[in-house]
């Protein structure tokens, strides 16, 4: 076979067209304008906070209103005013309103204030009461002027208050006030700095800093004074995308994803993780597959260093964490080379990914006191000459292989010739924290029958070591308070 039938050139990639919308998500400004709200309730109170804390002056229309109510009215609200009328609302409540709000006991008041808001021409919602809504009122996380709004089309309000927890988690407190300093800011920066580069590079380190865990500084000219000089050199950046779940990228991955301007990824990278990637990032498939077409290595590196020269924030993304058996020394050492600067952000390796779906300790101290990671195959395809099986496998000892669905049986064979045993507990897992992962677990000696018959061409970690087997944990050499904790 001729080898150029193996290679294959890097191919761009198009991002992936944004899905179907439930509903838009807008952000309106209501300040000093006028809103109305039609009810007294505790639900029509958080209704009331939320408009006037949006800056609006909201007129509440109420013959009995709720304690809640009126300990709102009587405290005050953030911003904005609130103004309480002890009657129904009447059409001329709409009149030069904003937005219009109902807490409805019936479907009648509720049909008829929609009525009413749509022939005046004021946005309308009637809570809890989807067929009469023209927006809805989502989650609410505040930062501001960071404002972050949740929405589950009302299908599922639980849920939608569950990823506000967690988006909850990952904005820092002090992100407020790095915002409003932003805006105080960001007349100087456009005076005093020129598009492109310079302003980019000030953004950035803004960026960097707000989310840190620190208060702001009282003014920023230093900042402003370092971006004006400068230049935006080029920078690699290797990045580890983990085994395929998103959920087990990093921050900083993730981060270094939305900073760039190209990626060049590789064919094990899932798409839910290029999807964390800025959108107008250019995306350039590299791949590199044993058995298959693949990119030659000197051509990725190549590319990597003239992209980087253009002045481009390039990241190569990886599978897995790129220091382990992904070729990453000989790109570092080539773009130090060119002088460029690189940065490598490790990611989680598929032997720790397995670990956790396992809920095995690779290290477990009545097992393992020694774990070593494999390449399973030379450059030739077949078992590296110089692999000393038995320093690997064996009593004590936790084995994981990469890539060594070829040569499964050289491994196995080598293994029982070095004297270890062939009922030693092993583990294949194909797709390691992927939808579509498949586990085998059984003897070492019948680890190559497992991988000849499992029709599965996707990535392949095997394990060996007693860590693996069903006896791994004995409850009887546990601690007596452990044991008594157990027994209840």
């Amino acid at each position: 076979m001729n080898q150029n039938d193996s290679l294959r050139r890097p191919v761009e990639a198009e991002p992936q067209r944004l899905g179907a919308l439930a509903v838009l998500p807008v952000f309106m400004g209501l300040k000093g304008r006028r809103a109305i709200l039609a009810g007294g309730s505790a639900a029509a109170r958080w209704k009331a906070e939320v408009l006037a804390a949006a800056g609006a002056n909201v007129d509440i229309y109420a013959p009995d209103p709720s304690e809640e109510m009126l300990a709102l009215v009587a405290r005050g609200a953030a911003d904005g005013s609130l103004t309480l009328h002890r009657r129904p609302w009447a059409l001329d409540a709409f009149e030069g309103a904003a937005v219009a709000i109902c807490d409805a006991e019936t479907d009648a008041e509720a049909q008829a204030f929609y009525c009413a808001a749509k022939a005046a021409s004021v946005p309308v919602n009637v809570i809890d009461n989807p067929a009469f809504c023209q927006f809805q009122f989502g989650s609410i996380v505040n930062r501001s002027p960071v404002v972050v709004g949740i929405s589950t089309d009302g299908a599922a309000p639980i849920v939608g208050q569950a990823v506000r927890r967690r988006i909850e988690t990952l904005l820092p407190p002090t992100l407020s006030a790095w915002g409003k300093l932003a805006a105080k800011v960001r007349p100087r920066v456009m005076e005093r700095l020129a598009m492109g580069p310079p302003r980019r590079a000030f953004w950035e380190r803004f960026a960097d800093l707000a989310f840190g865990s620190t208060p702001p500084p009282d003014d920023v000219d230093a900042m402003i004074d370092a971006a004006g000089t400068a230049t935006m050199d080029g920078h690699v950046t290797l990045v580890g995308a983990g085994p395929g779940d998103a959920g087990l990228m990093t921050l900083k991955a993730m981060r270094a994803l939305q900073a760039c301007d190209v990626i060049l990824f590789d064919d094990l990278v899932s798409d839910e993780v290029l999807e964390l990637a800025r959108r107008e990032a250019k995306r350039i498939c590299v791949g590199k597959r044993g058995g298959r077409k693949s990119c030659k290595q000197e051509d990725i590196t190549a590319m990597m260093i003239r992209l980087a020269k253009q002045g481009r924030q390039v990241v190569r993304l990886k599978s897995g964490d790129p220091m382990v058996f992904g070729r990453a020394g000989e790109e570092i050492a080539a773009v130090r080379a060119a002088g460029i600067g690189v940065t490598v952000v490790p990611g989680v390796t598929s032997a720790s990914a397995m670990a956790s779906i396992l809920q095995t300790s690779l290290t477990h101290r009545d097992h393992a006191q020694t774990l070593s990671f494999t390449t399973g195959h030379s450059r030739h395809g077949t078992l590296p000459d110089g692999l000393d099986v038995a320093a690997i496998v064996g009593e004590g000892k936790t084995a994981i292989i990469y890539m060594g669905g070829r040569t499964s049986v050289a491994l196995v064979e080598r293994a029982c010739a070095a004297g270890v045993s062939a009922d030693t507990p092993a583990v294949a897992m194909w797709n390691v924290a992927r939808a579509n992962q498949h586990v085998w677990r059984g003897r070492l000696a019948d680890l190559p029958e497992a991988v000849a018959q499992t029709q599965n061409d996707g990535p392949l970690l095997i394990a060996i070591g007693g860590v693996f087997g069903e006896e791994a944990v004995d409850v009887s050499t546990m601690p007596d308070v452990v044991q008594q904790a157990i027994a209840g």
